[in-house]
């Protein structure tokens, strides 16, 4: 039994390199069972956020390559390309990773509440593809319960800083008021949703939800007496706003250089700030390079959470600590389970020895015997099969030298050096 750990984050790659090995919604059940299917896996979950692409695994024994060749190949990509900035953790380094990645200790914005919901998705996820099994879901909700005592005991929740709270950060350096800009926002999940929070807490006043549904766009716009759009009509709105900002979960682009260049000139050339915080990017990277557009993508909002770090370290150092407690935990319950076959087989042997002594006693009394021979017949009967297989393997061991199975044994039946009673 092994657990693993594998993926690629924001620390090791950039963002053109997640991108590439992004799992879509649609494909994350087929990718499972495939993955289960190609690496020999017992159980297997994958988390794909803007931010990272984790995958973790129950397998017999770790092969941490064999689950990064199937990564690249799943994703058309080189293998080579990825191993330059791939990890891998196993087994009690596997168990910490993932809660420290659920308590948001290995998150671009440290502590970010999002990132937990989205395990709990993977979760949901891998149960509904049905490769999800008992070791696997019990390392999920160990991992749930400490990032729920980490936000109980800590401070790193605190005054919340999420990408989408950064991106609004940036868009408030370039346009000092922005009770005066309109928003187009491209998207309408938890991001997006956080994103049209922070706006209009700052006094953004005109906000256009534009996305693949109607419905969903429209129940987002009206929190905030916006206006709901679809993809379509996403090159009309460009031309009246001034701030975009994207996060779908669409594997092509949403939003182009020639859109954007007609709307730059029907605005006259006022310039338009654009946050991608899609992987992959809704924004060609080319849009960049047009002037009068401040395009920023999810890489760049490191230096907007720097302060944000600095605030939660002492809050940081003692999650680190719940979360090391956490995996230890987690791992003595999973020492203690591995005790569970040989306890169950003891215990069958053990009813099935009883169950021929009785059935000896019980002819014994039909034949004639009186109660008190046949129950001393049971007794010795009993203890003499009981003892039986422990007594030639402890003579056995003995006799080859193996002198700490005998201090084992002594534990284990709780017994004194040289009792005799």
């Amino acid at each position: 039994m092994a657990f693993i750990a594998l993926g690629i984050n924001h620390k090791t790659a950039s963002v053109a390199v997640r991108e590439r090995v992004a799992f879509s919604p649609e494909q994350l059940a087929e990718a499972l069972r495939q993955l289960c299917q190609v690496v020999g896996s017992r159980e297997a979950a994958i988390l794909s956020t803007c931010n990272r692409s984790e995958l973790y695994l129950e397998m017999e024994s770790a092969q941490p390559r064999a689950v990064l060749d199937w990564l690249a190949q799943f994703h058309g990509v080189p293998v080579e390309d990825l191993h330059a900035c791939a990890y891998v953790h196993e087994d009690a380094a596997a168990i910490r990773h993932m809660m420290r990645v659920a308590c948001g200790l290995d998150s671009l914005v440290l502590g970010e509440p999002q990132i937990l919901g989205q395990i709990k998705t993977a979760y949901a996820v891998a149960r509904e593809a049905g490769t999800l099994g008992p070791l696997l879901g019990r390392l999920f909700q160990a991992t749930f319960s400490t990032a729920k005592t980490v936000r109980t005991d800590t401070a790193i929740g605190e005054n919340p800083v999420s990408v989408a709270f950064a991106a609004v950060s940036l868009a408030k350096q370039i346009f000092t008021d922005l009770s005066h800009s309109q928003a187009l926002l491209v998207g309408a999940g938890e991001t997006i949703t956080l994103v049209a929070r922070h706006l209009y807490e700052q006094g953004v006043k005109k906000i256009i939800v534009a996305n693949r549904t109607l419905d969903r766009a429209t129940l987002l716009a009206d929190e905030f007496s916006g206006e709901a759009i679809v993809l379509a009509d996403i090159p009309d709105a460009l031309v009246r706003s001034d701030i975009v900002i994207s996060s779908t979960a669409s594997q092509l682009p949403i939003l182009g250089k020639g859109a954007v260049e007609r709307a730059l000139k029907l605005r006259k050339h006022k310039p338009i700030f654009m946050v991608d915080i899609a992987v992959p990017r809704d924004i060609e990277p080319q849009v960049g390079e047009l002037d009068d557009v401040y395009l920023y993508s999810v890489d760049d909002l490191h230096e907007v959470v720097t302060e944000n770090l600095k605030s939660r370290q002492g809050a940081a150092k003692a999650a680190e600590e719940l979360v090391v407690q956490g995996a230890s935990d987690f791992m003595q319950r999973l020492r203690e389970l591995e005790a569970v076959d040989v306890l169950r087989a003891y215990r069958q042997q053990g009813e099935r020895l009883r169950d021929e002594e009785l059935a000896r006693a019980q002819r014994a009394l039909a034949n004639g015997a009186s109660p008190e021979e046949a129950l001393a017949a049971l007794a010795r009967g009993l203890t003499n099969k009981l003892l039986h297989a422990p007594s030639v393997q402890l003579k056995r061991l003995s006799a080859d030298g193996r002198c700490e199975a005998l201090a084992v044994a002594q534990e284990l039946f709780g017994l004194t050096t040289g009792n005799s009673n």
